[in-house]
């Protein structure tokens, strides 16, 4: 509810025993019956989602694999180390599988 006067919203407090609206500007006013609300919050089940297969879709660069020697691996990067270093870079073989990473 607003205040009439200045169009604050009014809020609720208790003075000598009752609950009153009040408003920075001085207005006051005494809530009707119909005014009071209950709030219920009402919590659905959600259904158990599974993975049944993780996939990762990364970008393919040109680098040479120390174990097969194929010139093609998956890249990314993340960060490893703190906020102020740089992200390590990992690649993944698309031949053999095997994954090295690369700092800067």
């Amino acid at each position: 509810m607003f205040c009439p006067e200045c169009g604050s919203i009014l809020r609720p407090k208790d003075k000598g025993g009752k609950r009153i609206l009040f408003c920075s500007c001085g207005y006051t006013k005494v809530p009707d019956e119909e005014m009071s609300a209950e709030l219920k919050e009402t919590v659905i089940p959600q259904k158990k989602i599974e993975v049944i297969e993780k996939v990762e879709i990364h970008p393919k660069i040109k680098i040479e694999c120390s174990k097969c020697k194929n010139k093609v691996a998956y890249y990314w990067t993340q960060q490893t180390r703190g906020a102020d270093e740089p992200e390590t870079r990992f690649f993944k073989c698309t031949k053999c599988n095997y994954t090295w990473r690369e700092y800067s």
